[in-house]
């Protein structure tokens, strides 16, 4: 059985998704939620799929603690779906090329710090782009840098608001994240 573990900060539409796809999986399957948020939503749909969950500090994750925790799961694969912290190196290290991320934008625009959900929707709509997309790639100790994995476009010439681009993007990730995960296994 191949391990997925999970990292989320918020309501984890996500990572439920990706429990589900693999929730009737002979070979692969989510063993674990990892969230820097105890009330986030993640964690009560984590429970309620019955995947164990892990709620971490800033200090555990730097501190070698949610290291520790990570390896009692053995992972194959670790996902960030929507955690905004900066991963650390040591865990990046222990890890070599098994750490995905997923960014609502077509890499390298709308990438670094800070650049997150609606404020990314936000600045494609102030750029005036006529398509934005999903970019899943491998975690370096740079936000958004790593290298890409797997790109998906989308139109967004209709879209009138960020509220708009937000739905068009959400359905790419939707779509395309879990199947990108199950060929990386």
């Amino acid at each position: 059985m191949q391990h997925i573990v999970i990292f989320a900060s918020g309501t984890g539409s996500n990572a439920e998704n990706i429990i589900r796809y693999f929730k009737n999986n002979a070979t692969k399957s989510v063993v674990a939620v990892f969230s820097n948020h105890s009330d986030a939503k993640v964690v009560e749909k984590a429970k309620n799929l019955s995947v164990e969950t892990v709620v971490f500090t800033k200090e555990e994750l730097s501190n070698g603690v949610v290291l520790s925790k990570l390896q009692a799961f053995q992972p194959d694969l670790i996902v960030l779906a929507g955690f905004l912290w900066m991963f650390p190196t040591s865990i990046i290290q222990h890890f070599p090329s098994k750490i995905i991320n997923i960014h609502p934008s077509l890499l390298p625009k709308y990438g670094g710090k800070g650049m997150y959900g609606n404020h990314v929707h936000q600045a494609v709509l102030e750029h005036k782009e006529t398509e934005t997309g999903i970019t899943i790639h491998y975690v370096n100790e740079q936000y958004d840098e790593g290298k890409i994995i797997f790109q998906q476009a989308v139109t967004v010439t209709d879209c009138t608001t960020f509220e708009d681009i937000a739905q068009k993007v959400h359905q790419l990730e939707q779509e395309y994240f879990p199947k990108v995960i199950e060929q990386l296994l």
